[in-house]
């Protein structure tokens, strides 16, 4: 029974997961590694609530913090990022949703191992003191590791390793927003940047694992369910297309700020970006204390009783200066929660001041603040509907559907076409030299891995040139390898020859790829010189399963899949 099951992991298995194609297989090895990527998402969590027991972060009043020693927080906070970047490794350094992607698109989603610790306590100190960071881009992060080291670990093929990185993503998502949805929208829309039918199985498995755990731990909780949010007439909507340009202009305005901001300080050293935002964010707390953190306390002044105009505009420039200080010099988090917070606080300031000539629009402050932050993400992000459908479940009400999509149409038109925003994420990367960027052919070949399209029936004969004439006559259309003195893999033709000196015997040695690699692989090797072959190996290289030919590949590209 050993044997059988080692024989059915080692081979049934991998031929299975290669191929572009939905599987039970892969859905229940999505849903084993969500649930530790939920776990680890979790642990993360609950980490950082026994951390703000301490500090008192969590509470909403900060008015405070001025004068006591929590003012200090982002100063220790940054020396303890610091600190733990500088007992890492510096090749594992780069970290968050930018970096995510990179792999993804060019890496098959492998994030090395050695980067979650640094990402997981840098994170979490980022986030107990009191820096403008989200808590999406770690647990992104962390999810997408986690999902993929154990996907390396068994051994799978790289497309499906791609596949269980995205899960870990949706997994993370879901297990600390409640948003299984928005979770497998933003996977597709953001990470992938692409949908296939196969794909979405698995990922969806993965949102429901890290909901279910999610609402286990911490009950079904819908985080901005407590704003105030009536249905809007449609005579109000030509305001709201006004509205629309004002927040593109601003969701541009603090995209093209943060870009300069980061790639300004990519050339100086971590301690002083580190040390340079943690003032930054100390003196932001000392005017204007509500600005700190995430988004909870900018939300809250923005859907408070009565808020004053003035006071949400210095608090709204204070937030986006203590956002682009953070996220553009380098603290480690996600930019989402803090687009949220402005969001709301634009979408606040813009519902107020149109009260002065419109009075009707006064009871509409609520769902201004939640069209806001659905602008400003989509736009920031090009991420339009995951935008929408996050702010969906995480204000339980469909009343915002239509007026929010309303609004991101002259967001993205005048963000887009007059400002020319592309989305944060692929500027980040582009900063930081990290490309993204795949051919349609290589792209369509990486969905399917070579063992769905290996030859299994091969012939391997020692270098003896009457042995092998004999067994080539005999071969009747298999492919014949023969390991040459040199310990190199040949392959044996039989040729005509314009002498009968000759010899009809021609061998020219052929690269060889593990069998989790993908198509995309043997197409950089053989388009070269369009045409050859690949030897498909298993574990190590004496032990060879198969052979992909120029011409098999020819015929896959053909085949109208790709």
């Amino acid at each position: 029974m050993r044997a059988q099951w080692q024989k059915h992991l080692n081979s049934e298995l991998k031929d299975t997961l290669s191929q572009a194609k939905i599987s039970l297989q892969l859905s229940i090895l999505a849903l084993l590694f969500a649930l530790m990527a939920s776990a680890v998402i979790i642990l993360f969590r609950l980490l950082l609530l026994w951390i703000n027991t301490y500090t008192k972060t969590t509470e909403l009043d900060f008015t405070g913090i001025a004068d006591g020693w929590r003012v200090l927080l982002p100063m220790v906070g940054a020396i303890l990022i610091w600190f733990v970047a500088k007992i890492s490794s510096k090749r594992y350094k780069r970290m968050g949703i930018a970096y995510v992607l990179h792999r993804v698109k060019l890496h098959y989603g492998k994030l090395p191992l050695q980067s979650a610790p640094s990402q997981f306590f840098q994170a979490l100190f980022a986030l107990a003191t009191n820096f403008s960071v989200g808590r999406e881009g770690p647990v992104i992060h962390l999810g997408a590791v986690t999902a993929s080291v154990l996907a390396e670990k068994f051994k799978l093929p790289d497309n499906s390793v791609r596949i269980m990185c995205a899960s870990g993503v949706a997994a993370g998502i879901a297990a600390t927003f409640n948003t299984p949805l928005a979770a497998v929208i933003f996977v597709f829309e953001v990470i992938l940047r692409e949908y296939k039918v196969h794909y979405f199985f698995p990922i969806i498995i993965a949102a429901i694992c890290g909901t279910v755990t999610n609402q286990l731990m911490f009950g079904n909780i819908h985080e901005y369910d407590q704003i105030g949010i009536i249905h809007i007439p449609l005579s109000q909507y030509p305001i709201l297309a006004i509205c629309g340009l004002l927040l593109g202009c601003i969701a541009a305005l603090f995209n093209s700020s943060l870009l300069k901001v980061t790639a300004t300080g990519q050339s100086w050293p971590l301690l002083y970006r580190v040390l340079l935002a943690g003032i930054v964010t100390t003196i932001v707390g000392m005017l204007m204390p509500e600005a700190l953190g995430s988004e909870e306390l900018a939300i809250d002044q923005a859907i408070s009783e009565h808020p004053s105009i003035l006071f949400l505009i210095a608090l709204l420039v204070a937030k986006i200066i203590a956002t682009i200080a953070a996220i553009g010099l380098g603290i480690p988090g996600g930019v989402i929660g803090p687009i949220f917070g402005i969001g709301a606080l634009v979408g606040a300031i813009l519902a107020l001041t149109s009260a002065i000539l419109f009075p009707s629009i006064a009871p509409y402050v609520g769902l201004y603040t939640i069209i806001g932050m659905t602008a400003i993400m989509g736009v920031c992000l090009s991420a339009p509907l995951a935008a929408l459908v996050a702010l969906l479940e995480m204000t339980n009400n469909p009343s915002i559907i239509l007026p929010a999509m309303f609004v991101s149409i002259p967001a993205f038109l005048i963000a887009h076409q007059a400002f020319n925003t592309k989305s944060l994420f692929l500027e980040q990367l582009d900063i930081m030299g990290l490309d993204y960027r795949v051919s349609a052919v290589q792209q369509a070949l990486q969905k399917t891995g070579v063992r769905a399209r290996m030859d299994k029936r091969m012939v391997i004969v020692s270098d003896n040139n009457e042995l092998q004439l004999e067994v080539l006559k005999r071969a009747e259309g298999r492919s014949v390898l023969v390991r040459s003195t040199e310990d190199q893999m040949e392959m044996l033709q039989l040729e005509m020859q314009r002498y009968d000196s000759e010899s009809a015997l021609t061998r020219h040695p052929i690269e060889g790829l593990p069998d989790t690699a993908t198509l995309n692989e043997v197409y950089k090797i053989l388009s070269r010189e369009r045409r050859g072959e690949v030897y498909i190996y298993q574990n190590k290289k004496e032990n060879i399963v198969g052979v992909v030919s120029w011409g098999a590949l020819q015929k896959e590209i053909r085949s109208g899949q790709i």
